[in-house]
């Protein structure tokens, strides 16, 4: 049990780490330039990242994911609250905060407890193990949004 909550833990700090700093090199004149009208920009994604941190430890700390009856609405309310972050402070804020939230979190899971598979409402389950470890993963995936913008833009740096 110890060996996956320390893994989760260091997955979640260290992929934020790494998002932050590629985020850090887009420059200002970019963080809302989108390459299509429906696309996201580098701030929308980042935005989004930083709060699902806080989102999935509430997941993990209630042990339940987040109610299906109205999922348009949800959806809409989660967008927005996307929207109203608009600088890279506040991102970085939200990220380490609710980054902060998933360690404490995780540290909170009995054996049973990492054992539960949680109902989505929606005819299938998601393994609280697989929930776990999602902090890490959901960065890493949009790491790679952040690094796509930046060669749509001409930026062919490679970050690490």
């Amino acid at each position: 049990m110890e060996n996956t909550v320390a893994r989760c833990k260091q997955s979640a700090v260290q992929e934020m780490e790494t998002f932050l700093k590629h985020f850090s090199y887009v420059p200002d004149d970019k963080l809302t330039w989108t390459p299509t009208p429906t696309a996201k920009s580098a701030i929308r994604i980042a935005a989004h990242t930083a709060l699902y941190a806080g989102r999935f430890a509430k997941m993990i700390r209630e042990r339940q994911l987040p109610p299906t009856d109205n999922l348009a609405e949800w959806l809409a309310e989660r967008e927005a609250e996307e929207i109203a972050i608009t600088s890279r402070e506040e991102v970085e804020r939200v990220f380490r905060e609710g980054t902060a939230e998933v360690l404490a979190a995780l540290d909170t899971l009995t054996p049973d407890e990492m054992e539960l598979s949680l109902d989505s409402g929606l005819g299938w389950s998601v393994p609280m193990k697989s929930l776990m470890s999602l902090p890490g993963w959901h960065v890493v995936l949009h790491t790679g949004q952040i690094d796509f913008l930046q060669t749509c833009w001409g930026d062919q740096t490679i970050y690490i």
